[in-house]
């Protein structure tokens, strides 16, 4: 049987085709539902509880921000990951509030759409290397001097976390989950979700993707590669 259970909301039929098919070559991905609007999406992930849910944004209806925020508060298990394009960084941003769990390019190599969909699954957040880019310089829009200081506070508050909340941070921004960041640690996944807990509290985030940014934007992720 799958182990991954999925829904797939997009309103053009033939990008729905295309990201099916490349999801059919994974074995232990199932797409239970398909939804062409923001709504449909909602209604299906409250029917079927899938483990995750591919987002378009701009869907009529309900759009897929709208769509992301409704399935959270109903089905709060379910990962949301959002498909985009680059003209749509404004919008990927307002997701990070969301409640989604991860960014996928619509452009991106479809074997890192399959790694996206499985980190999502495990609970883990997922960020290209090149949507993080996209999103931090969608979030340092403004004058050099704003986006000097958005960057200082960045790396100012790496200074309230231990090393070892940061090297956990560092593989948050790369997407692996619990489980396998206590494997990594050789500690038990207890542990690391109370690495997880401290980290966002002293990043004063609310979830892992926008912690994933902060170790994007601080270059926790480069050097940990």
């Amino acid at each position: 049987m799958p182990a991954i259970r999925l829904i797939l909301a997009d309103d053009e039929p033939m990008i729905r085709a295309g990201v099916r098919a490349i999801l059919a070559a994974d074995p232990e991905i199932e797409v239970v539902a398909e939804a062409v609007n923001g709504s449909e999406a909602v209604d299906l992930t409250t029917k079927h509880r899938p483990d995750v849910v591919l987002m378009d944004i701009r869907m009529p209806v309900m759009d897929g921000l709208a769509a992301t925020a409704e399935i959270k508060r109903r089905v709060p298990d379910t990962s949301v990951l959002v498909l985009t394009t680059f003209s749509e960084d404004e919008y990927v941003a307002r997701a990070l509030g969301d409640g989604a769990s991860g960014f996928m390019l619509k452009s991106g190599d479809p074997r890192e759409l399959l790694t996206g969909v499985h980190a999502a699954s495990r609970g883990a957040a997922y960020l290209s290397a090149k949507v993080a880019t996209r999103i931090i310089a969608e979030l340092n829009r403004g004058s050099a001097g704003q986006r000097m200081v958005r960057s200082s506070e960045s790396r100012g508050r790496l200074e309230g976390l231990t090393e070892r909340e940061r090297e956990v941070l560092a593989f948050l921004g790369r997407g692996l989950s619990n489980a396998e960041i206590a494997k990594r640690l050789h500690v038990v996944e207890g542990t690391v979700k109370s690495y997880v807990s401290s980290i966002l509290t002293g990043l004063g985030v609310r979830n892992r993707v926008q912690a994933a940014i902060i170790a994007y934007e601080t270059g926790l992720v480069d050097e940990d590669r």
